[in-house]
């Protein structure tokens, strides 16, 4: 672990002018991914400003019907709030469905939006990793990708992102709030995180001085028809090998709009607003919901150690459905 300087800020405005006046600075508040990311070695920042006095930890109604949930609310009030659980069932299920409740306990929403993959590699010091070090190479590629990207990768990084929480998110269309020296700017969340490309070791649009500040979540949350399915190799305390979002809106047997963010298979949570567009109209039967899993992963592409998660992502999706609407699409099923 390197040597560093510690400051703590009681308002937004002094954090990010506390991170701008130190070189290399970093904002701490739960800790539970930084101080892994310390300890390995892997970050070395030269000051923690300790955001953990702000008052960023309310949760609130929005003006048009949505919620507003403050980046320092823990994930475990998040999961347990009354209109969370409510209105945004789904979030409150991905939240659940993630690490331990010791973790939930201190992690936090603009924490759990910022978590680094769990790519083995990269927390390797002794091992190449584009994302730790750009253009020392990805050892994950012929490596052990087991755990490894389907979708979206490319010949940089193929590591994913961890969180349960930002799947739910990005099916439900969240909107993350921001701000920086410059001021206050909405994201939707689906530009919030990146994928590899060429710059692997850059996660987020997050400008180097912003702060999130809070999450907004539409009117919509999918009370009715959803569901969060996660497998993974133990039942508890680990992170999907695929994992699905979703939220359906029926009138009938008649699919009104879907959204469906799946886990585990990519650099962000992964959409397809083409492949949802299609099921706006059509019937809500096997032939429906196993079209949209081969269209959602009509590009994924496996490896070596991860060829399987095509195929269980397919499954995951079509049991993601059955269980959100409480039918049957097995094959053969009408």
């Amino acid at each position: 672990m390197n040597r560093f300087s510690y400051t703590r800020a009681s308002a937004v405005s002094e954090a990010i002018d506390q991170h701008r006046a130190h070189a290399a600075a970093a904002f701490i508040a739960g800790g539970t991914n930084l101080v892994d990311l310390l300890r390995e070695d892997v970050a070395h920042p030269a000051t923690l400003v300790d955001i953990n006095r702000l008052p960023l930890r309310q949760i609130e109604a929005t003006g048009d019907g949505g919620l507003r949930i403050g980046a320092l609310v823990t994930n475990t009030a998040v999961a347990y709030d009354e209109t969370v659980a409510a209105r945004y069932p789904l979030l409150a299920k991905a939240i659940l469905a993630g690490a331990s409740a010791q973790i939930r306990n201190v992690a936090t929403v603009g924490g759990n939006l910022l978590q680094r993959t769990r790519c083995l590699y990269f927390y390797d010091a002794g091992t190449p990793c584009n994302k730790r070090e750009p253009g020392t190479g990805c050892s994950a590629l012929e490596g052990v990708n087991r755990m490894h990207a389907i979708l979206g990768a490319s010949d940089q990084c193929i590591a994913v992102h961890p969180s349960d929480m930002c799947v739910a998110l990005a099916a439900l269309d969240a909107t993350v709030h921001l701000a920086g020296h410059d001021g206050t700017r909405a994201l939707p969340f689906a530009e919030f995180h990146r994928l590899p490309g060429a710059t692997p070791h850059i996660d987020t649009n997050l400008r180097d001085d912003e702060l999130v500040i809070a999450v907004e979540l539409p009117r919509q949350g999918f009370a009715e028809h959803h569901a969060y399915v996660k497998v993974r190799d133990r039942a508890s305390y680990a992170f999907a090998l695929v994992s699905a979002a979703l939220g359906v809106e029926l009138d009938g047997d008649t699919i009104v709009r879907a959204h469906c963010a799946l886990g585990g298979v990519a650099h962000k949570p992964w959409r397809d607003l083409d492949a949802e567009a299609v099921l706006r109209g059509r019937p809500l039967n096997a032939a429906t919901v196993r079209g949209f899993a081969d269209s959602l992963l009509r590009e994924a592409q496996g490896r070596r150690g991860n060829a399987f998660k095509i195929e269980l992502a397919t499954r995951v999706i079509v049991r993601a459905f059955e269980l959100a609407t409480q039918r049957s699409f097995e094959e053969g099923a009408s």
